[in-house]
């Protein structure tokens, strides 16, 4: 039996190089992607010493042709693919009365249609295979609405939708679908963060350094959603207590403990 191949967007840095490397300690073959090609460059070195067999490609997933480029080096490469993680993302922060639309456009084009994408180039590959794992990268904010975050909180509840959505049309080709829904953990999510409230990046620091879990806390959930095939991954028992608030308070109740919990 071959090793696992994997494929992870935005694997450059972050939770997904966290997850690559673990990843790799399994022995599982690696390919990140990124479009930080100089950050790519520079930690594939480290993925090729636990797996030889580890390489980087240059993408951006915003162009379907640069996936498209991935897919068909994974075909020649290792004729396919078992686990596929759409990760890459960025955030956006502010009152929907001053966010530009052409920072919707943005948000939108990565956090949802990035990952659209990563499906529309991947899927074929885990069907051809006869099965695999596709993992995609939410958020809590896709479970939950924190005020002054409507663009962020949208894509996310759209990849949590779109995740369900997948989990029941790839059933008959095999194909277990996962939403994984963190809270801020000590990442780079900040590093190209577009804000128009003042000193969010310090509050956004703030909250990812507070968090008890880092990105190799978050990979290992990934890895255990991928061994059990879960349908959700909430990491932060915080935020499990959150959506269960959200789902089973009065709506009433729960914006009066949102509201305390975002003072």
């Amino acid at each position: 039996m071959h090793p696992k191949r994997i494929v992870i967007t935005g694997g450059a840095s972050g939770l997904g190089f966290a997850l690559a490397q673990l990843a790799a300690k399994a022995g599982w073959r690696v390919c990140i992607v990124d479009r930080d090609e100089e950050r790519g460059e520079a930690v594939i070195g480290s993925l090729q010493r636990l797996q030889p067999d580890s390489f980087f490609m240059p993408c951006d997933v915003t162009r379907i042709s640069d996936l498209e480029r991935v897919a068909q080096t994974l075909t020649d490469r290792w004729q396919g693919i078992d686990v596929v993680v759409n990760n890459a993302g960025v955030a956006q922060v502010g009152k929907i009365t001053e966010t530009s639309i052409s920072d919707w456009q943005w948000i939108i084009d990565i956090n949802l249609l990035g990952v659209v994408r990563g499906c529309k180039a991947f899927i074929p590959l885990l069907q051809k295979e006869g099965g695999g794992h596709l993992i995609n990268v939410a958020s809590m904010a896709g479970l939950l609405d924190v005020p002054n975050m409507s663009a962020y909180n949208a894509t996310k509840s759209a990849v949590v939708s779109l995740s369900e959505t997948l989990e029941n049309e790839l059933a008959p080709d095999n194909i277990h679908v996962a939403a994984v829904c963190p809270s801020f953990f000590k990442t780079n999510l900040g590093k190209g963060m577009r804000s128009n409230i003042e000193g969010m990046e310090a509050k956004l620091d703030k909250l990812m350094a507070s968090s008890k879990l880092n990105a190799n806390d978050i990979a290992k959930t990934i890895m255990r959603t991928i061994e059990r095939k879960q349908s959700y991954t909430l990491p932060h028992r915080q935020g499990r207590v959150a959506w269960y608030l959200k789902r089973f308070l009065p709506r009433s109740w729960y914006r009066r403990v949102l509201h305390k919990a975002t003072k």
